[in-house]
């Protein structure tokens, strides 16, 4: 191997260490601490290996640099026409050398920058802080977004997309250029606000019991667009048998048309500008797990309470409202197998295929079914554990917010094929340092009908900032036999 690419690799390999050394330093930065035991360690090891290699690099400059000193030409013998071969000076010797040794390596050295890994959802989050420090303002909050921020300068790009309407008079007199993804200051920032939203909905929806469908092996809901009519067959029709020359009975059918609207979640939080505060890294990490807390809490009490009833044109009803319910018969194994016999009888009587079904269910009803033993001290059920499973091969889907009855818990029985879902898939967000706010989780007041109430805040006059996530979502039950829920359950061996 020539002496300038084994220089090649090792820069190579030292600019890995590097980045592994950041990360780990960066992780305990973010999340506002020190290196715990593991995290010194491996530091200390990745910085022994980086003072290796620069020993390394060290000594193979000091060989390289020998190498052109010792030189000899080795092109044209004769470029004067005297006849006599040419001697070239060590000035001419360096030179090419140096040259040869560039165009192996690449012409250009370039310096790369090696940004830290950001965790899920902070993106987006910085996004959100610096639109609220600014009260709103887009040009603030793009030059806060540079200053702050400049190892992702998608954040500033996107902020400064906001300013481009000012412009529009000086656009028509002038000839103008399509968006194109690819442009800088003009439609590209359009697609990263895209990517922004797309992180924090990665973030937000492996945690709800809607974001767990579809992965870790788990159906998927049957996903369908927003303002859709769905026609439906509810009942058949019946054939009969004639005898030659007897009238032909007559036979109807049932049909339905189900429509599937938009319907949209939104939570406001109201933080103070201390909160907001960019010398505070715990900061980003505050602001996201607030946004996605808000919106976790009312999708999954939503999506599985009986009580939630439809609200038209404003909320869906759960899935196990005016579900067929069965009471648990008791706290064994063998009771639980009885519940779940009759729960997928609900399936069969109704001809729903079993092969997407899931189980929802509270954390502590999968731990106390993960600790039933039968008499030689075996798991009952070896497939379930605290974080969900299978139950007698069906996967297993565990949230807190799966409501409690009288005398226990709640376990649901769904078919994933037969739950229509329509999401918008992102997540809007606006801040607003100068609005006077409702301070109430049932806000009275209403733009249509206009009333006046007493609990208004100001956040101009309280130094805080309100910032609005909205993200719109609906589903509906496709079929009523398709969700059945047990209630009373307490799987506690008794």
């Amino acid at each position: 191997m020539k002496l300038g690419e084994r220089i090649k690799e090792f820069r190579a390999a030292r600019a890995a260490l590097v980045a592994k050394l950041e990360e780990v330093q960066n992780k305990a930065l973010d999340e506002g601490r020190n290196k715990d035991a593991s995290e010194q360690e491996k530091f200390d090891e990745t910085s022994r290996e980086i003072e290796a290699i620069d020993k390394e690099l060290g000594d193979l400059s000091r060989l390289e640099k020998l190498q052109v000193k010792q030189a000899t030409r080795v092109g044209p013998d004769d470029e004067d026409g005297d006849g006599d071969a040419e001697v070239d000076t060590d000035a001419e010797r360096a030179g090419r050398i140096l040259r040869s040794n560039a165009a192996g390596r690449g012409a250009h050295v370039q310096t790369t920058h090696l940004a830290k890994k950001l965790e899920k959802g902070i993106l987006f989050a910085r996004y959100v802080k610096c639109l609220g420090a600014a009260m709103g303002d887009m040009s603030t909050a793009a030059a806060l977004a540079k200053l702050h921020y400049p190892d992702t300068p998608q954040i500033a790009n996107v902020l400064k997309s906001g300013l481009k309407g000012g412009l529009v008079g000086d656009m028509l007199k002038t000839a103008v250029a399509a968006g194109t993804s690819t442009d800088a200051t003009w439609a590209s920032p359009l697609i990263a606000y895209n990517q922004f939203a797309g992180d924090f909905i990665e973030y937000l929806r492996p945690q709800t019991i809607i974001g767990k469908f579809g992965a870790g092996g788990i159906p998927s809901l049957r996903m369908i667009p927003f303002n859709v009519h769905i026609r439906g067959q509810t009942s058949g029709g019946s054939g009969y048998w004639v005898g030659q020359g007897k009238g032909k009975p007559l036979t109807k059918f049932d049909f339905n048309d189900t429509y599937l609207g938009w319907a949209k979640v939104a939570a406001i939080s109201v933080l103070t500008e201390e909160l907001l505060r960019f010398s505070n890294p715990s900061a980003e990490a505050l602001v996201r797990d607030g946004l996605s807390a808000a919106l976790i809490g009312r999708l999954d009490t939503d999506f599985v309470d009986p009580t939630k009833a439809l609200v038209a044109n404003v909320s869906p009803a759960s899935i196990t409202n005016g579900a067929t319910t069965h009471h648990s018969t008791g706290g064994t194994a063998a009771d639980c197998r009885a519940d779940i016999a009759v729960a997928m009888g609900g399936f069969i009587a109704a001809n729903i295929s079993p092969q997407s079904a899931v189980w929802i269910m509270q954390a502590t009803t999968a731990l106390q079914l993960s600790l039933l033993r039968n008499a030689f001290g075996q798991a009952e059920f070896p497939g379930i554990t605290l974080n969900g499973g299978t139950l007698e091969g069906i996967p297993v889907i565990t949230s807190q917010y799966v409501p409690n009855e009288s005398g226990g818990a709640m376990m649901i029985l769904v078919n994933a094929s037969d739950i229509w879902m329509a999401d918008d898939g992102a997540v809007t967000v606006d801040a607003s340092r100068e609005a006077s706010l409702e301070m109430s989780d049932a806000p009275a007041n209403n733009s249509g009908t206009p009333t006046q109430t007493s609990d208004m805040v100001s956040m101009f006059q309280t130094n805080s900032v309100a910032l609005r996530a909205e993200r719109f979502i609906n589903w509906q039950r496709r079929r009523s036999a398709a969700v059945q829920v047990i209630d009373d359950v307490n799987y506690d061996g008794s």
